[in-house]
């Protein structure tokens, strides 16, 4: 490769479909009116409205946005030509799509179920109805993202051997009330998303080493994880997530280190820190040939951006204006079965020492 690098060339954003469909939402959370209206407002996707059984949220939430709030979820299911966005816990994704039309688009809330079994039958659901379902794994579609694997795909870093994911941080979990008495929540609802996203540039490892636990703060069943995966002798992956380190934001940090045979990428993940208000994302590259960190003008966020991408790819697709639907159901099963595995390593016990003579 001979030619400089130039941080501008690297692709950061998804095409829009030519004719964006309606798009229904079930689910008045704050995932809703903190990401999903906001980059569906900003990507020129029309929204035809929104169900909750919480009639009182979803009518404020509504009204905020000037939309239909449907008294039912059949009747919001009835919505002709729509695409369905499913903000929802993860135990009732299968009854809603059960509902939904045969062959239509849908977007499933990540987790996909709260476990595998349950995945499963989300994907049974699926093609038995012939559902285009892709899950929300948005993070692949952030602008730092693609512009990351835009610089691998194009040999700036050379062949990746490191992935490294470092949090450090405050996460206001009582945002979520749903969350309350899960038995199943950092890798399930957060580390899932980096999970999902380390498969898609380094592929399926061949196992997990992890352990998820709690703090005695609070009563959340896990919001400190650490976990390797496993790629065999030549890539080395490892997560350290902790969402209870309440010291003040010197210290705090929630990056991702990329380092390939001949350059490397530095990534913080800006809307963890401080959420929801968040900070900047930052990209820079220091590329084959390079002597120097170099850094990548970024042209939107995680939130709302990457909403706006993965949207994006599920209109296109059904449309047959992209080839391919990423994070796809049939996909996202193989996320799912590593978080499975990630929690059964987190139940199993560790090797143990051996006992002196």
């Amino acid at each position: 490769m001979t030619e400089a690098f130039d941080p501008a060339s690297l692709s950061q954003d998804w095409p829009r479909p030519a004719n964006p469909r309606p798009i229904v939402t079930f689910g008045a959370g704050s995932i809703v009116g903190d990401a999903h209206f906001p980059a569906y407002r900003k990507g020129g996707f029309p929204i035809a409205g929104l169900y909750d059984p919480d009639a009182g949220k979803a009518q404020a939430l509504a009204d905020q946005w000037g939309i239909k709030a449907f008294a039912s979820a059949e009747e919001a299911a009835s919505v002709p030509g729509a695409v369905f966005d499913l903000a929802t816990p993860p135990q009732v994704h299968a009854d809603i799509l059960g509902l939904l039309p045969e062959g239509a688009p849908v977007l499933i809330q990540k987790p996909m179920g709260s476990d595998l079994d349950q995945a499963t039958d989300i994907l049974r659901i699926c093609r038995e109805r012939k559902l285009i379902a892709a899950v929300n794994f948005q993070l692949r579609f952030a602008p730092m993202m693609l512009a990351l694997k835009d610089a691998i795909a194009k040999g700036w870093l050379g062949e990746v051997v490191d992935f490294d994911a470092w949090l450090a941080l405050a996460t206001p979990w009582e945002l979520w009330a749903f969350l309350k008495g899960l038995p199943r929540i950092e890798i399930t609802m957060h580390s899932i998303h980096y999970l999902d996203l380390i498969r898609q540039v380094l592929g399926d490892p061949k196992g997990v080493h992890a352990k998820s636990l709690g703090h005695p703060s609070h009563e959340m069943a896990q919001t400190r994880t650490s976990a390797i995966l496993d790629y065999g002798d030549k890539v080395r992956c490892a997560l350290s997530i902790n969402h209870d380190h309440k010291f003040g934001r010197r210290h705090q940090a929630c990056e991702f280190r990329v380092c390939g045979t001949e350059g490397a990428a530095y990534l913080q993940l800006g809307v963890n820190l401080d959420y929801p208000n968040g900070e900047p994302d930052i990209l820079e590259i220091r590329p084959k040939g390079g002597d120097e960190w170099i850094p990548v003008p970024l042209k939107g966020a995680w939130f709302p951006d990457a909403f706006v991408g993965r949207m994006a790819n599920l209109q296109r697709f059904a449309s047959g204006e992209d080839a391919e639907l990423v994070s796809s159901v049939e996909d996202a099963w193989n996320t799912m079965a590593l978080v499975e595995a990630a929690y059964a390593s987190s139940a199993s016990p560790a090797t143990p020492l051996a006992q002196r003579p």
